[in-house]
């Protein structure tokens, strides 16, 4: 009997840590946002120091939109597979599926109107921001560096 209460322990324990990074909400709300707002309106500048390193909260900027995709420091912080995003605008590197440095625009150059992407590029991008919209809250909008 204490066997059987032992085992059913580890394997709810398994599967709620094996569901914690899982969207479960089947319907494709937005995620809900609520008052982890920080700044509300971002530049490049100032959305850099969200890379997980020099601040705790991880944002990622995605057509204008700034996500805080903290929750998922495992893929978007220090030695993830996305850490090249964090505290960054990801729209070319997403919608080139690249992980290149030279899909990020520098910090102090205009915002990349993205505008010479392929169709199939561009599609790409709606889909990863249709995830983030669905996964992580909007936590503010990315503006040029002189814009605020």
């Amino acid at each position: 009997m204490l066997t059987t209460i032992i085992l059913v322990v580890v394997v709810l324990l398994l599967a709620r840590s094996l569901l914690s990074d899982v969207n479960l909400n089947p319907f494709g709300e937005k995620a809900k946002e609520d008052d982890t707002v920080i700044e509300g309106k971002f530049t490049p500048i100032t959305l850099e120091k969200y890379n997980g390193k020099d601040h705790p909260k991880i944002f990622m900027a995605v057509k204008g939109k700034v996500f805080d995709v903290s929750q998922g420091a495992s893929f978007y912080g220090p030695g993830g597979p996305y850490a090249n995003f964090a505290g960054r605008d990801a729209s070319r590197g997403l919608a080139k599926n690249s992980f290149e440095l030279d899909c990020l625009t520098p910090i102090d150059q205009k915002i990349d109107t993205l505008q010479d992407l392929l169709a199939v590029e561009k599609e790409s991008l709606d889909s990863w921001e249709e995830h983030f919209d669905t996964k992580y809250p909007v936590v503010g909008t990315l503006h040029e560096n002189d814009a605020i």
